[in-house]
């Protein structure tokens, strides 16, 4: 397929950086974590920084919509919008804005690789969360521009299943984002058998600071240790070869406890703040602690648990694959799991979009409590909407240059 802007386009503005790949010290700090099992990637789109901090131990670099954005509206990419606007100047604005988005990323992406001689995994625009032809061109090209060292990023939504099954069964390595649960990351890797899937750590323990549940700890790393216990299992059954990237750590106090999951995805800040102290001794791991009343109110099983609907669920995709996001739902409907992809009105969506990546408690525990949506399902989806304002403000710089 021919497309607006060619690979040999991109190819050549990143060549003009005039980038060298460098050579990078070993760390007998970080080496420690790969002796566990545990691959170290980075989470930073800030060249500049990943370099002051990079060693041989890390295999990876992951950016996002929000990593990306920062980067564009640092002004770094003004002149390649200028320079690839005059070659789109037939197409519609929207599309051009689009085209130039993906572009951007694809070079920055590029521009990674080529420094540190690595994977990184991208983002796709927010737009195709729920478009899986668009998921599967966009993702396709993106994977053929990167030369086998980018890994695709797709949200977890119902249409997102479908869509990373068909770029697995296509040799397509996917991360399929924005995982909260035990329950979310076995169905996604029974079904959609994507490379990595994710559990965010820290954005769970912050929904748990609530008033109501203040007394709910260690929730975050609870659900890390039973999501891989399960996907282990899982593997071993044959279903599946994901391997579960803790992300969201936000302090090194953390890391000490999280040695021995498959993949650390640890930003640039961790990263300085641990090997200024090498804190491989020191762990603030909290004991999981919750009145049984509370997990009872909230169904709180959900997100440490995979329920036989659930288990049933995940194998009937498994084995026939639905062709889009209502069969999705209908299935899992049908079987009483309707709370992990929700549908939500206009004004809860003005909600998400407006409360952040941590919804605020006091408007969702009556749907909690109903099992109409699962504290993961709400993360997952807050997550999003985070996302797509990012993905907006680099639209809108864009859009405002050309």
């Amino acid at each position: 397929m021919k497309y607006p802007i060619s690979n040999t386009v991109l190819y050549n503005i990143v060549e003009g950086y005039n980038l060298k790949a460098q050579n990078y010290s070993k760390s007998s700090f970080w080496s420690n974590f790969l002796l566990h099992g545990s691959h170290l990637w980075m989470d930073t789109g800030d060249l500049e920084k990943a370099k002051t901090l990079w060693t041989e131990e890390f295999t990876a670099l992951t950016t996002n919509n929000t990593l990306i954005n920062i980067e564009v509206q640092k002004g770094k990419y003004d002149k390649v919008i200028n320079d690839l606007s005059k070659q789109l100047s037939s197409l519609p604005i929207d599309e051009k804005v689009r085209e130039i988005s993906l572009c951007i990323n694809a070079i920055h992406g590029l521009c990674l690789a080529k420094v540190f001689n690595c994977k990184v995994s991208v983002e796709l625009h927010t737009q195709l969360a729920n478009d899986i032809e668009g998921t599967i061109q966009t993702a396709k090209r993106l994977f053929t521009i990167g030369g086998n060292h980018f890994i695709i990023k797709v949200p977890l939504t119902a249409s997102g299943l479908i869509s990373a099954k068909r770029l697995h069964d296509e040799g397509v390595p996917v991360n399929l984002t924005l995982g909260f649960s035990t329950r979310q990351n076995v169905i996604a890797s029974m079904v959609a058998k994507p490379s990595y899937s994710n559990v965010f750590l820290s954005r769970l323990d912050a929904y748990f600071t609530h008033p109501e549940l203040a007394d709910i700890h260690g929730v975050g790393k609870k659900v890390v240790d039973s999501t891989l216990h399960c996907m282990r299992k899982v593997s071993e059954q044959g279903y599946s070869s994901c391997q579960l990237i803790v992300a969201s750590i936000r302090n090194a106090e953390q890391l000490n406890s999280l040695m021995g999951a498959d993949v650390l995805t640890i930003p640039w800040k961790v990263v300085a703040e641990a090997q200024s102290n090498e804190l491989m001794t020191a762990t603030t791991e909290q004991e999981f602690a919750c009145d049984e009343a509370l997990i009872v109110k909230y169904n709180l099983k959900h997100l440490w648990q995979v329920s036989d609907q659930e288990k049933n669920a995940a194998i009937k995709m498994s084995n026939k694959l639905p062709d889009n996001q209502s069969q999705v739902l209908e299935l899992l409907n049908d079987l009483g799991c309707h709370n992990l992809f929700p549908e939500f009105t206009d004004e809860e969506n003005e909600l998400l979009a407006s409360d952040g990546k941590i919804p605020k408690h006091d408007y969702w525990n009556s749907r909690i409590e109903n099992y109409t949506v699962g504290i993961d399902a709400l993360l997952s989806a807050a997550g999003l909407k985070a996302f797509e304002k990012d993905q907006v403000e680099l639209d809108q710089r864009i859009a405002d240059m050309i």
